[in-house]
C-alpha cells in the first residue's frame, strides 16, 4: 500500500508537470478502460461486445483491459495504464485515500448486489466458520472487506496473513471455483459469476447474500462502479462524456432487453476466457444483481468505514470523490431521475 501511494504521487507529479507544458492539449486520441470478466460488470461486457462504447466515443479509439480484482486495476490507472475502470467501492477508497484524493474520481454507478459468502453444506451458522478456510478474490477489495467485516461483527477475528479464527486466503477468482470444488476450501466470499458457480456447479449454499446487510440502505449496495483518472477527466472531458454516453446506453440495454442481453454478456465473457458460462449461471447471476448508473453513495461511505474497522484502510475524507456532474446533465437531458454522491 505505501509503495502504491509512492508510485501514485509520483505519477501526479509527472502528470502536473504535462498538464502545466501542454495547456492547449484537445480531446484524447483514445480511451483505455478496464473491467473484470465477471458479471457484476455487465455494463461494461455489453458495452464493449455490443459495440456500444465504440459508436458513443466515435472518433475516440477505445482500448480494453481486464483484472481480476480491484486492487490491480487501481495500480493500472495509478501507472497510466488505463484512462478509466469499473471497479468495486473499496479499492477505489483506497486509491483516492493513497493519492490524497488527487488520483481519481468517481462519474457513475453500474451494478448493485450480486455478491454473497458461499460455504460448504456442512457449514449452517458463522460460527461454524471458526478454523475454516473462506476465499476471497484479493486482500483489500471490496468482498474481502465485507467478509472481514461480517466476521469481525460475529465476533471472529482476521488478519491480513491469514491467521485468526478463520483464515481468510486471497485468490483469483477463477482459482476460487477448482479449490472449491476439490475441497481446499470451506467457502468463499465472491461475485458474480463466481457465486452462481459455486452454487450450482460444485453444490457450495449461500451463508450470507450481502444485501442483507445493507438494510439502511434497503438492500441496495453498490458492487460496481465507473471511475476515472482525475488528469484525464481534467483534459478530457469530451471523451468522458462519451464514455459515460455509452455507459448509459450499456445501463438501459441491460435493463430493457434482458434475454437478449445476457446473451451478449456471455458471449464476451467467452472470447475473454475461452468458453462461455452455462447458460443457467448467467441467468442466476442477472437475477442477483441490478444494473443502476446510481452510484448508491451511501454504501461507499459505509464500505469505508469498514475497510478502517478491520484495519485495511485509514480514516479518509472522501469529499470529492464524486465527480457526477456530466452523469447527471445526460440522465437530466434523457428525462431520467438525477443522482447525488452526497453523504446520508
Amino acid at each position: 500500500m505505501r509503495l502504491l501511494g509512492m508510485v501514485a504521487v509520483g505519477l501526479l507529479a509527472v502528470g502536473q508537470l504535462s498538464a502545466c507544458g501542454d495547456a492547449t492539449a484537445g480531446e484524447a486520441s483514445e480511451l483505455r478502460l478496464g473491467y473484470f470478466p465477471n458479471i457484476t460488470h455487465a455494463p461494461a461486457l455489453v458495452g464493449v461486445e455490443k459495440g456500444i462504447f465504440a459508436e458513443k466515443l466515435g472518433s475516440v479509439k477505445l482500448s480494453t483491459s481486464t483484472f481480476n480484482a480491484g486492487p490491480a486495476a487501481i495500480e493500472a490507472l495509478f501507472s497510466g495504464g488505463i484512462d478509466a475502470t469499473y471497479i468495486g467501492p473499496n479499492p477505489a477508497i483506497n486509491g483516492w485515500a493513497q493519492s490524497q484524493g488527487k488520483a481519481l474520481h468517481i462519474i457513475a454507478g453500474s451494478t448493485s448486489g450480486g455478491a454473497a459468502l458461499v460455504v460448504k453444506p456442512g457449514i449452517a451458522s458463522v460460527a461454524d466458520l471458526k478454523g475454516k478456510k473462506i476465499a476471497s478474490p484479493q486482500l483489500g477489495n471490496t468482498q474481502d472487506v465485507a467478509l472481514r467485516y461480517w466476521l469481525k461483527k460475529n465476533g471472529l477475528k482476521t488478519d491480513a496473513q491469514g491467521g485468526g479464527d478463520v483464515s481468510i486466503l486471497p485468490t483469483a477468482n477463477a482459482d476460487i471455483i477448482t479449490a472449491f470444488g476439490n475441497g481446499n476450501l470451506d467457502g468463499a466470499f465472491v461475485p458474480e459469476p463466481f457465486l452462481s458457480r459455486l452454487v450450482l456447479e460444485h453444490g457450495g449454499k449461500v451463508l450470507l447474500d450481502e444485501k442483507t446487510e445493507w438494510k439502511q440502505t434497503d438492500g441496495k449496495f453498490v458492487t460496481t462502479h465507473l471511475i476515472v483518472r482525475a488528469e484525464f477527466l481534467e483534459k478530457n472531458p469530451g471523451a468522458v462524456r462519451k464514455l459515460l454516453e455509452g455507459h448509459v446506453a450499456a445501463v438501459e440495454y441491460l435493463n430493457s432487453s434482458r434475454a437478449e442481453a445476457e446473451k451478449t454478456a456471455n458471449k464476451h465473457i467467452a472470447a475473454l476466457a475461452g468458453k462461455p458460462l452455462p447458460d443457467k449461471v448467467v441467468t442466476a447471476s442477472f437475477d442477483n444483481l441490478t444494473f443502476t448508473a446510481d452510484p448508491i453513495a451511501a454504501s461507499l461511505y459505509d464500505s469505508a468505514k469498514h475497510a478502517e474497522e478491520v484495519g485495511l484502510l485509514k480514516p479518509v475524507d472522501l469529499n470529492g470523490i464524486y465527480r457526477l456532474e456530466i452523469l447527471n446533465e445526460l440522465l437530466k437531458a434523457a428525462g431520467k431521475p438525477q443522482v447525488t454522491g452526497g453523504k446520508p
